[in-house]
């Protein structure tokens, strides 16, 4: 990856003005795109499956008057006045007989009809309008519908007397608009700041805020494009923008603070980009998919707008990280020299750190890293978890001393006495355990949206003039068809369900014109996102064998805030899977990244107290009110039912975001020789100025959200910023150092099996490291085809398949290994087996990082295998000795399954000497070198006689 990295941020930079031009072609396709075929949000949270779905469906077919979207339209009569007497019984009648004739509308009923209980409150002052459409929101156009209804209702209300009000509301203005305001872009304005006051540069501040947003407007395009194909809510793309713009400028802080780093060192600007690329471009990569994983993971829940959800915020955040990637080099080579940091006179050398810190009587870094990467030998680069802060702009110096001594203060503080911070911590954030049990979860209604908007309006004034459950009627389907008496038997039905528990009153009950299928519409008492109505959902269901015995039909309980119940439940029941999904690819993620089993798990318990936080404040504001007043709430109650699931995987992906930041470079030092408690001090000193900076670029972004907008919004937004800040701050910088210096080397641990199972994973661009010490490996001229030295691969139980063996192999020459473990060998040559130990170069590249180019360049032939697949015939010798590689590797080269395939292996021996390729073979029989032109110069191995004499070396 790093090797893929480095490359891609050279290209980058050199053609920068293609790349450039590129990402905004592709905004402009997109932007083009979004205008000819999009179309509008629809928060219609539909559930295949669930009870009330099916029933909604089934009743397109047997009740299709009545499986359309709604609309109710309320009427308030002016003080003293009565609803039901002129003017405006004989205006409202008149307005039903407009609305009947819009487009798309099926039915209107009016108040006064005979058929319908309930649309006239009991004091006589309100008269609701029921109005029915033709089809269900995806399939309607919302801007036009609402506008012709609005435009009737105000007509309506322009001929009432002075004091009355109509409002229209209900299901219709589910369909919503998305907006954002000045306060969101107050985030962006607190991101830019602490760029500046981290990187020192307004030109290096501005370059995160470019790329985030080029690539939030593509995500965000992208995700206004789909409506054209799929249901998508408006809720989505806020998510996707809080999240893009996030996660954008913090990864393009990354490699930007890390570019300027290299360049600080040494490096020229594009050596600087191309490293800076693979090293934190690594990084974010890792964290980029970590958090994709995180957000498609969502669709566990097998609910379809919660997967189109997180696959659009997948989305988004994969361009960031693309666009961070790519774009960011460009930009970085449009600057050049420019953001090359300036060191105020005074300043000896580069990094202030050491001095700085050790004033501060804190053990911290007196140099780079043994594993950096070097520009020239006085000049090393860390390739620690985060990129440490530059020395930047001018005066940085005593700046970048002063956060020094500040983090290592705060280390020191945490680790002085680990129990004592590990208990405050723990007891600390669990205490808020108990309001977020409490965390009452619903869809969202009238009541929740902003004020003013004719669908508040409308609720507020339904559930004071007849009553909360008026917002949230329910419908019990009935299959009728076997019933002698349909007009009987559903008024039956109705008496029955009027004496339910929980239910006010019933305001129509009716069958189908086909007599096969009935509604009855039921009054709660509760407003819909009440718990008891959810009760009271399920006592009615319960009905469902009492009905079928009484009458030989069934029932199903139906709606939309039945609809909301059941989604809010599958929710529920998601959350517990998904959880163990989150939980357990953290566990094996972090494992495979740090080799530890202590890492992973403090880590999993550090989110999951993060989670419980965030929880806990959504509770205490959105349900006790606390600090509702300040943030903008209107009114306290229910959030949103996908809340838990959203906020547990955008911070499963931010957590271990700052995770791998933050502690790789703790484990950099550990590995590098530094004692536990010393390298704990070292990594936090060298990382934490940047994940602290992420972290207030995020809670900034995050809590610019809360004071406007939707309330849906709102909730995630407080969440998260709150989660954000929790796990970074208190979890990670504090919590984590903690436990770590309570466990010492014991959370450096893993077991040998485990470390054998588990894949190596580079994350920080160690890769890249190992390529540049090896870049003039020999020596600067060196040319060889092969070479390495101290080579060794091992069996699992420890012993050695080879072991010390030196390589050196030039163009034109021939060398032949026998023996035990000649075959493995001679896989190392090509590229298809890592040694376990030793350096190795193949024609100039690095062994493992460029392996895939090696295997790429270098075929494997062999004349003899188990496996008859894999055995070269002659037509492929004679192919390959057409066009001979610069490194012929050729195993059991004197066990041809022929004449036709020895005369073939002679030949491309031949022709790969005449070409000055380097020829490699593997004989069984060491005499065996008929096929090798006479007067070539070659070397002999033999391996067994290698290992039996435990010789330091062969040649």
């Amino acid at each position: 990856m790093s090797s893929f990295l480095y490359d891609l941020g050279r290209q980058a930079f050199r053609k920068r003005k293609t790349v450039v031009a590129v990402w905004l072609a592709i905004l402009a396709v997109v932007a083009g795109l979004v205008a000819a075929f999009a179309e509008d949000f629809n928060d219609d949270f539909a559930l295949p499956g669930a009870e009330a779905q099916d029933a909604l469906d089934a009743m397109q077919l047997t009740f299709p008057e009545m499986s359309g979207a709604s609309a109710q339209v309320i009427v308030v009569a002016a003080d003293g006045d009565d609803i039901t007497q002129d003017p405006y019984a004989g205006r409202i009648e008149e307005a039903v007989d407009e609305i009947a004739d819009l487009p798309h509308v099926e039915t209107a009923a009016s108040p006064y009809d005979d058929m319908i209980d309930g649309a006239v409150n009991d004091d006589s002052t309100a008269a609701q309008i029921s109005v029915q459409y033709d089809a269900g929101l995806e399939d309607l156009p919302a801007d036009e519908v609402k506008d012709e209804l609005a435009a009737a209702v105000d007509s309506l209300a322009a001929d009432l007397p002075a004091g009355s009000q109509a409002s229209p509301g209900g299901e219709l203005y589910q369909v919503t608009g998305v907006h954002v305001s000045l306060v969101e872009a107050l985030g962006v304005i607190i991101a830019f700041v602490v760029l500046f006051l981290t990187l020192g540069s307004l030109r290096a501040a501005g370059m995160p805020l470019v790329t985030a947003l080029t690539a939030v407007g593509i995500g965000l395009l992208l995700v206004v494009f789909s409506t054209a194909f799929f249901t998508v809510n408006a809720t989505t793309l806020m998510l996707a923008l809080m999240l893009g713009l996030a996660v954008g400028i913090d990864y393009a802080l990354f490699i930007v603070s890390r570019h300027r780093r290299f360049m600080a060192e040494g490096c020229d600007a594009e050596e600087a980009a191309a490293r800076a690329n693979a090293t934190s471009g690594s990084a974010v990569v890792f964290a980029g998919v970590t958090v994709m994983v995180a957000l498609t993971g969502l669709a566990v829940a097998g609910i379809p707008f919660l997967s189109v959800m997180g696959i659009a915020a997948a989305g988004t955040v994969g361009i960031a990280v693309a666009v961070s990637l790519t774009m960011l080099p460009a930009l970085l080579g449009f600057a050049g020299e420019r953001m090359r940091p300036k060191v105020r006179a005074g300043s000896a050398g580069t990094d202030p750190a050491p001095e700085a810190a050790a004033s501060a009587g804190a053990p911290v870094p007196t140099g780079a890293p043994a594993s950096g990467v070097h520009a020239d030998p006085a000049a090393t680069a860390s390739a620690s978890g985060s990129p440490a802060q530059p020395a930047s702009g001018e005066g940085a110096a005593p700046r970048y001393r002063g956060m020094q001594r500040f983090y290592a203060g705060w280390v020191r503080a945490a680790i002085k006495v680990p129990v004592l911070t590990i208990v405050l911590i723990v007891v600390g954030l669990g205490l808020f355990a108990f309001p977020a049990s409490k965390l009452a979860l619903a869809l969202p209604n009238g009541g929740g949206a902003e004020e003013g908007t004719p669908q508040k309006v409308a609720y507020d004034l339904i559930e004071e003039e007849f009553g909360p459950g008026y917002n949230g009627p329910l419908v019990v389907k009935a299959d009728i068809l076997s019933s002698a008496d349909p007009l009987g038997d559903m008024d039956a039905l109705a008496d029955e369900i009027e004496d339910v528990e929980g239910v006010e009153t019933v305001v129509l009950s009716t069958p189908n014109r086909n007599a096969d299928t009935g509604i009855v519409q039921v009054i709660p008492t509760t407003a819909p996102d009440d718990p008891a109505t959810e009760d009271t959902v399920e006592r009615l269901r319960a009905l469902e064998p009492h009905f079928m015995d009484e009458y030989g039909f069934a029932t199903a309980v139906t709606g939309a805030t039945a609809l909301a119940i059941d989604v809010s439940t599958q929710l529920g029941g998601a959350l517990l899977p998904f959880g163990v999904f989150v939980v357990g690819f953290s566990l094996v993620l972090l494992m495979v990244v740090f080799r530890s089993i202590v890492v992973p798990i403090k880590a999993t318990v550090g989110f999951l107290l993060s989670v419980v936080t965030a929880f806990g404040a959504v509770a205490l504001v959105f349900h006790e009110g606390f600090l509702a007043g300040p943030l903008g709430l209107t009114e306290t109650g229910p959030v949103i039912s996908f809340l838990p699931i959203i906020l547990m995987g955008i911070l499963f992906g931010l957590a271990m975001d700052y995770e791998v930041f933050l502690v790789t470079a703790m484990r950099e030092e550990y590995v590098h020789g530094a004692d536990a408690r010393t390298a704990i001090v070292k990594g936090f000193v060298a990382s934490a100025s940047v994940v602290a900076a992420a972290a207030v670029i995020m809670f900034a972004v995050f809590f610019a959200f809360v004071p406007t907008g939707e309330p849906i919004i709102k909730a995630i937004a407080l969440g998260l910023a709150v989660g954000v800040f929790t796990d970074a701050f208190i979890v990670r910088m504090t919590l984590v150092p903690a436990v770590l210096a309570l466990l010492g080397d014991w959370s450096w641990k893993l077991p040998r099996r485990l470390e054998k199972i588990l894949p190596h994973v580079d994350v920080e661009g160690e890769g890249l490291v190992h390529q540049v010490e090896l870049r003039d490996w020999p020596h600067p001229d060196a040319d060889f085809a092969a070479y390495g030295e101290g080579l060794r691969i091992d069996h699992a139980d420890g012993t050695s398949v080879y072991r010390d063996v030196d390589v050196a192999v030039r163009p034109g020459e021939v060398l032949t290994a026998t023996g035990r473990g000649s075959s493995a060998l001679l896989l190392t040559l090509s590229g298809r087996i890592a040694p376990d130990a030793g350096r190795l170069k193949i024609g100039g590249m690095v062994v493992p990082e460029e392996s895939r180019k090696i295997r790429r360049e270098v075929p494997f032939l062999t004349l003899d295998s188990p496996e008859p697949e894999f055995i070269a015939d002659a037509a492929t010798l004679r192919a390959a000795a057409a066009n001979p590689p610069d490194l012929l590797i050729l195993d059991h080269a004197d066990r041809p399954q022929d004449r036709e395939a020895a005369e073939a292996c002679a030949q491309l021996v031949r022709a790969a000497l005449e070409r000055g390729s380097a020829v490699v073979l593997g004989l069984v029989d060491p005499d065996a070198d008929w096929m090798i032109p006479a007067g070539a110069q070659y070397t002999q191995m033999d391996l067994e006689a290698e290992l039996l004499s435990q010789h330091g070396g062969a040649h």
